[in-house]
């Protein structure tokens, strides 16, 4: 297969040009560039991507797939398909199913379900604590050895600081990176929004900033004390930023992600009680995220991630104060990411690179390089497509995304994984 024409954009290797990408046996076989070309040969496939950018599969490194478990919600099926749709060619799946992913057994089931059945590389991020209860680890080695790439009790944080130092320690010795879910639930119990003049107005009990990061905070310092490797989830707020900015300086372990939510969304869009903006954290201020961007820009936070959590109408078509957390975005973050580049937040390979191989690195997957040799993940965009974001053409399960009925530019052309076609290339694009 060549991809002639495009704008190959290769954020590992600081690549920006126009060229054609040849596929051969599932790897980059060659990359040419303008204005020599390649010429094919009589068997070749030939797709004229002229105008399209060729840029390495995105990675999200935060999805629920729930299964097993909920399997009303979302299947490795639905939710891999999903993936592709939205241009991601792996996925890292966290450990809260049904049961936890806290043992080999679960996590080589996510494996042989993926491989079975799943449309992108599947990645089982195990759980930190037996049963995500916080109070006694997990067997790292035995799930590094049956396929986990890294451990998080993600929904749960682990309130108990000497557990979470025996994590981070622990996880040295088997090259896992831990990933926090930092909330101190003393301060957010019983929340349901972000605290502020909006929950004031709306009769909502709110949860503090000071909630994340307050906890970013503890972390952070028991990675400087451990050495351990640090990896942040869903970065909302603007002192989480300043605490990570500063702990990036001083040359600790961590990295960190935020969602597509929180550089877009804020708590006003609760006003009307929609249950599809009740997340956790919580939607935030416009000063929460404006300091998001801020980071995004000056390289704090390392990873876009989508926080995929879907749900269907039994957890979200009630009270508000009833309603479970999390919203879809697999298939609506690709042009929300490419608005961020549109705005100056960042160049195109800075940001791409928050969604290629920064996430890969952090992970230590096989995942975010067009290098020739490699094997051949790759996603072809339209940037200046005009799209209208409808999730009742989603191939997830799940219809909760806040961002139904937006306007955006960008949309999905193909997805390659191991050079196979996985999302299929519109022929009239």
């Amino acid at each position: 297969m060549i991809l002639r024409g495009g704008r190959i954009l290769d954020p590992q290797r600081r690549v920006d040009r126009i060229g054609d990408v040849v596929i051969r046996d599932g790897h980059i076989h060659a990359i040419a560039w303008e204005p020599e070309g390649v010429s094919p040969s009589g068997e070749a496939r030939v797709i004229d991507v002229s105008g399209k950018w060729v840029v390495p599969a995105w990675v999200d490194m935060h999805v629920h797939l729930r299964e097993p478990g909920e399997e009303y919600k979302e299947t490795i099926a639905t939710g891999t398909a999903a993936a592709v749709a939205g241009g991601f060619g792996a996925v890292a799946c966290m450990p809260n199913t049904h049961p936890v992913n806290d043992c080999a057994a679960v996590t080589e089931f996510i494996l042989r379900r993926a491989q079975e059945l799943g449309s992108c590389r599947v990645y089982p991020v195990a759980a930190i604590s037996k049963g995500l209860k916080g109070q006694e680890l997990s067997e790292f080695g035995e799930l590094r050895e049956a396929g986990a790439v890294a451990v998080s009790d993600d929904g749960r944080p682990v309130m108990n600081a000497a557990l979470m130092r025996r994590a981070l320690e622990y996880s040295r010795a088997f090259d896992l990176v831990v990933i926090s879910h930092a909330e101190d639930e003393a301060l957010s119990r019983g929340g349901h929004m972000h605290e502020g003049l909006v929950s004031t107005r709306l009769g909502l009990q709110g949860i503090p900033a000071a909630a994340e990061a307050a906890m970013i905070a503890r972390d952070v310092l028991l990675a400087e004390l451990t050495g351990g490797r640090l990896h942040i989830a869903h970065v909302s707020t603007e002192a989480s930023v300043w605490i990570l900015r500063e702990a990036k300086r001083r040359g600790i372990a961590v990295s960190c992600e935020t969602a597509p939510h929180y550089f877009t969304l804020t708590d006003e869009c609760v006003e009307g009680f929609d249950t599809v903006f009740k997340v956790n954290p919580p939607l935030r201020t416009r000063r929460d995220v404006e300091a998001v961007k801020e980071g995004l820009a000056d390289g704090t936070i390392d990873v876009i991630a989508t926080d995929h959590a879907p749900h269907s109408v039994l957890e979200k078509d009630t009270e508000f104060p009833d309603a479970a957390n999390g919203v879809i975005g697999l298939e609506s973050a690709l042009p929300l990411v490419l608005s961020l580049i549109r705005e100056g937040v960042g160049d195109p390979l800075d940001i791409l690179a928050k969604v290629t191989c920064n996430p890969s690195r952090i992970l230590g997957i096989p995942m975010g390089s067009l290098q020739p040799g490699f094997p051949a993940h790759v996603t072809v965009i339209d940037p200046d497509a005009d799209v209208v974001i409808d999730p009742e053409l989603f191939l997830s399960k799940a219809r909760n995304c806040p961002f139904r009925g937006w306007s955006v530019k960008g949309r999905v052309v193909m997805t390659l994984v191991d050079g196979q076609v996985r999302y299929p290339f519109d022929e009239e694009a």
